[in-house]
């Protein structure tokens, strides 16, 4: 599924249960032209900002990191991370690449605990 196919079929959905999720109103909410963001859904134009995106992520109550992972993006605060150590950081990812979530998740509790 595409970045546009995932930002519509959320909106589609919202929009079943709270009308204001419309195209033209949720443009309006995260401040660009409805013409836009129907660009964006159908894939006309490329995904935008990552301010964009992330008053989108929140109007539509999904993950930030989510739409911009998808979107082909990395957020300001994780690209200056990884910028502090590109080396490291690409030799992590790629060893953790096909790692199963467990292991991941193991290693994300053990970084966020301290237990290092």
């Amino acid at each position: 599924m595409t970045f546009g196919e995932y930002i519509r079929q959320t909106r589609e959905l919202l929009k079943e249960g709270d009308k204001s999720f419309s195209l033209r109103q949720t443009a309006i909410r995260i401040g660009v032209e409805p013409a836009y963001l129907s660009k964006i859904e159908r894939g006309d134009v490329a995904p935008p900002s990552e301010a964009t995106i992330g008053r989108l992520a929140d109007d539509l109550e999904v993950n930030r990191d989510v739409l911009l992972a998808m979107a082909g993006k990395v957020s300001t605060d994780l690209r200056e991370a990884i910028m502090k150590r590109p080396t490291l950081f690409a030799d992590l990812i790629r060893q953790l690449k096909d790692a199963p979530d467990q292991a991941m998740i193991r290693i994300v509790r053990e970084v966020r605990d301290g237990e290092w």
